[in-house]
């Protein structure tokens, strides 16, 4: 008896779906076999770049508060060496501007120094109200400490108003120079533990602002990373 070949219908169309389905996972198979893409590549590279800006800006950021603990700490030991630190610190704030100078032109960057170093500068007095004890001249000194925050952050919200509302702006400066005061206040009375802490929460604090900052940066000129 001879072997039946007949084809019937529904094997047939059996037959082609699963040839079908082969064809699609070789096809699948060669795509995802294939290099990265040009698009994927640049990607990947951007996404490079803007990680190295973030840890430059990071850097920056440290700085500031480190530069800032020594001239606090030297201040309230009396240490020769606080004039060295108090330069140190102010160059840190020019640092900071020129940073910006590529995204916001040299004008910005040199503004946003300026007021940084008002920053540095308007601290001397809350400094010197504390280790007097003089609540009059602490309360005044504060105030106008407060002022220059509230500017830096309405010219950051200038800058960036869509990455960086003024209510997040004046709530971050409010938040890190409540924190600057603390660790100051702590540290010239003399309670270490108390200094240590305020510290430790203002290295958090900035760098979760250098992280806003450098997100909002990346975001609005996204063809430069």
């Amino acid at each position: 008896m001879s072997a039946d070949t007949t084809v019937h219908p529904g094997r047939r169309l059996s037959l082609a779906a699963a040839v079908a389905a082969l064809a699609a996972a070789l096809a699948l198979l060669l795509v995802t076999a294939q290099p990265a893409s040009a698009h994927t590549m640049r990607a990947d590279a951007q996404s490079a770049k803007a990680a190295a800006f973030s840890a430059s800006m990071a850097k920056l950021w440290e700085d500031h508060i480190v530069w800032t603990r020594m001239v606090i700490v030297d201040f309230a030991a009396g240490l020769p060496d606080l004039k060295a630190a108090e330069t140190r610190l102010l160059r840190n704030q020019a640092d900071i501007g020129n940073a910006i100078k590529p995204y916001y032109g040299a004008a910005a960057g040199n503004a946003l120094t300026k007021l940084l170093r008002t920053h540095i500068l308007e601290a001397v007095p809350v400094l010197q109200a504390v280790k007097a004890g003089d609540k009059a001249g602490l309360t005044k000194s504060l105030a106008a400490w407060y002022a220059n925050g509230h500017q830096i952050a309405a010219f950051l919200t200038k800058a960036n108003p869509q990455a960086w509302p003024l209510s997040m702006t004046a709530s971050m400066m409010k938040h890190h120079l409540d924190l600057t005061a603390q660790e100051a206040v702590a540290r010239v009375q003399g309670h270490w533990a108390a200094d240590i802490a305020a510290y430790d929460r203002v290295h958090v604090e900035i760098l979760e602002m250098s992280n806003m900052l450098s997100d909002g940066i990346v975001n609005q000129f996204p063809n430069r990373f």
